[in-house]
């Protein structure tokens, strides 16, 4: 008879094209490994069997890579397809091997996960469900669902939310949406997304003037209003520097903008380690996000923009979890989301208005809490102790 598997890990995004939650997998699998029989299902985006044997990871891991159909930059259509896809290929490792215990995220969200509920109550496993965002709500803000799918969705995942021995999330405020949509009687555990990592990024004493911006520049970020507060600045004649790097369904615009203006900049897709780095070159940092989103999800960019020694400049309502975070952790200011206050803000900062404020009070102490270590340590407590 067939033994069965220890633990399957499953998220679409991993080593080595994801370097911070991929990573932090990786490192997971490769610890467990060396305990018990250990799968990552995953989706392939630069050929990982060739970057394992290259850069000798993943020792004693099975993997179980599936093709890529879209990236973050993908119409919706092609990329519901591919998480039909990704679904169906998750579905046959799990019955091939059989795993005691399962890792999921929402990395595809709603469709894997209720698959992995359905296979746990037929086997008789165990899961954990990480909730990285909250689907489809998060979608929702921005890219209206239809009612009844809508309704569909969210009923799904709140079973898959019922059922799960662990849920693991990032916020307080999205822990209480959790148990207030699903009546979820399964313990919530809070884990913050770690940094990038800054081992080989030299954060220089003095900074240049301006801002990053290194994430997805996608339908949540606000990039719209972003861009055309920038025009206004620029036009009006204002000087600071803004370098962009990222993909997103907005590189195409960020692209424009860098050949319109001298002072705009657009790296495109850049390695984790050049953006970290282009985060330290700079005072400040952008972290535009639609406010409704961030009861449902937190950006990721944010805990490499505590690392990176950058202020930042939150662009969202003052209620929200990111603007609680950014004033609590004197990381930088809040700004509503307006076109003039946000142009005029711009040029406050090019004045030097804020020069006179006192900032990352207790950065160091945070970076602690966000360190990559920390991070994974957390994760595998958080997993092996979850109802055997």
């Amino acid at each position: 008879m067939l033994k069965r598997l220890d633990l399957a890990i499953i998220n679409r995004s991993f080593w080595p094209a994801y370097p911070v939650i991929g990573e932090a997998l990786m490192r997971f699998a490769e610890q467990q490994s060396c305990s018990q029989s250990v799968a990552v299902i995953l989706q392939d985006h630069v050929g990982i069997k060739n970057h394992l044997v290259r850069e000798k990871r993943g020792q004693g891991v099975q993997f179980y890579p599936c093709h890529a159909l879209s990236v973050s930059g993908s119409s919706i259509l092609r990329r519901a397809v591919d998480a039909v896809f990704f679904m169906l290929w998750v579905l046959s490792i799990l019955l091939l091997k059989r795993p005691k215990k399962v890792y999921i995220s929402t990395d595809p969200p709603v469709l894997v996960p209720f698959i992995v509920m359905i296979y746990c109550k037929l086997f008789r496993a165990n899961y954990v469900y990480h909730l990285q965002d909250i689907h489809p709500e998060a979608a929702n803000v921005v890219i209206p669902v239809h009612p009844l799918l809508f309704r569909i969705l969210k009923g799904m995942d709140s079973i898959t939310m019922r059922h799960a021995d662990l849920l693991i999330t990032i916020t307080k405020e999205m822990a209480t949406q959790i148990t207030k949509r699903s009546s979820t009687v399964s313990p919530i555990k809070l884990l913050v997304n770690p940094s990038v990592s800054f081992e080989h990024v030299v954060v220089p004493s003095i900074k240049k003037t301006g801002f990053t911006f290194c994430g997805n520049a996608g339908r949540l970020q606000r990039m719209p209003l972003l861009i055309q507060a920038i025009k206004q600045y620029c036009e009006a004649g204002g000087t600071l520097q803004f370098v962009f790097a990222g993909a997103g369904v907005y590189a195409n615009e960020l692209q424009q903008l860098a050949e319109i203006y001298v002072n705009v900049s657009y790296k495109g897709l850049v390695s984790a380690s050049e953006a970290a780095q282009l985060s330290a070159d700079y005072e400040w940092a952008l972290l535009p996000i639609e406010d409704e989103v961030t009861r449902f999800a937190f950006p990721s960019k944010s805990s490499s923009y505590v690392f990176s020694g950058a202020k930042i400049l939150a662009l969202c309502g003052a209620r929200t979890s990111v603007a609680e975070w950014v004033t609590k952790n004197d990381l930088g200011i809040v700004i509503e989301p307006s076109l003039d206050s946000l142009c005029q803000t711009f040029f406050a900062i090019e004045s030097g208005e804020y020069d006179k404020f006192k900032f990352d009070i207790d950065r160091e102490q945070l970076k602690k809490c966000l360190g990559f270590d920390v991070f994974v340590t957390d994760l595998k407590e958080l997993v092996l102790s979850s109802r055997d």
